[in-house]
């Protein structure tokens, strides 16, 4: 480890599994003090016998901001200040389509995943201002960024965060504040299954599943696992990032880089399907242009 968070103090919201538990992780190893805001109380306590006066749970329902408030202050009462904010807590929420959208489940999503954005925002920029700066980081996803990686209300509340961080980096940069989301891909954690309303252990099964199959659906052969974030993260919070606000970055694996046929050779493309022209014949026209060209 470099220890590129000596020093700094962070708070992580949805700390205490999946990402946010892999960053405060990978934060405290880095040197942070870390306070965890979530509601699995049972494992913020685990969190605070095992990481000691390194860290500080707080029970945070982040659709309330007092709770939020509450979880940012701590950071000073407990560790005296502020430079690091993660806004990462949230779930798929409402699984509804366009026709059978509620009123109160678009605002439970909206709540959730937008509205506790920047309500984080409002309460840390008094404390990193006082340390002379910070970076936030808000999670976002690539569901915020093509259709059909999520559900309506989700990817809708994706897009807004991504936007969101864009403005509050022009608000805030001047102010040495920087401002920046990552977009996770297929990332091995409980939140597909809990959009789904599994129970958590049933959604923990699935996250194992997702890791093992998710490298035959992605450029990258491998199963995205919640440290690929926290390291991101850790970029995105640390020194080393000092030049970057109002971008996200995109930790998908290479997913959202085209259809299949962009990076699997063996698969057909959806052009030449459509035209009705076999692998074969395109491999024939491919030869013919070759050797005309030759």
């Amino acid at each position: 480890m470099t220890g590129s968070l000596n020093g700094k103090v962070a708070v992580i919201t949805g700390g205490c599994s999946g990402i946010g538990l892999g960053t405060v992780e990978l934060f405290i190893a880095e040197g942070a003090k870390v306070v965890c805001a979530d509601l699995q109380d049972e494992k913020g306590a685990m969190l605070e016998a095992r990481f000691g006066d390194l860290l500080r749970y707080v029970h945070c329902d982040v659709t309330q901001e007092a709770d939020i408030a509450k979880a940012i202050n701590t950071a000073a009462e407990a560790f005296g200040g502020l430079d690091i904010l993660f806004n990462n807590a949230g779930s798929g929420g409402a699984p509804n389509g366009v026709e059978d959208m509620t009123a109160e489940a678009w605002d439970s999503v909206q709540n959730l995943l937008v509205r506790s954005v920047i309500l984080g925002m409002k309460h840390a920029v008094p404390l990193m201002r006082a340390r002379g700066g910070g970076a936030i980081v808000n999670t976002a996803s690539i569901a915020g960024l093509q259709a059909g990686w999520g559900p309506l209300a989700y990817s809708t509340a994706k897009c807004a965060v991504i936007h969101l961080t864009k403005c509050a980096a022009a608000e805030l940069s001047p102010q040495k504040i920087r401002v920046n989301a990552i977009c996770p891909g297929l990332i091995a954690t409980s939140i597909f299954g809990a959009s789904f309303g599994l129970p958590r252990e049933v959604a923990d099964q699935m996250a194992a599943q997702i890791a093992s199959v998710a490298p035959d659906f992605q450029p990258v052969p491998k199963g995205g696992m919640p440290d690929d974030i926290a390291k991101a993260c850790l970029y995105l919070a640390s020194d080393a990032s000092a030049f970057v606000s109002g971008t996200h970055l995109v930790v998908d694996g290479g997913i959202t880089i085209g259809g299949r046929s962009s990076w699997d050779k063996s698969a057909p493309s959806p052009l030449l399907v459509a035209l009705g022209i076999t692998p074969e014949q395109a491999e024939q026209m491919r030869l013919a242009m070759t050797a005309t060209q030759g």
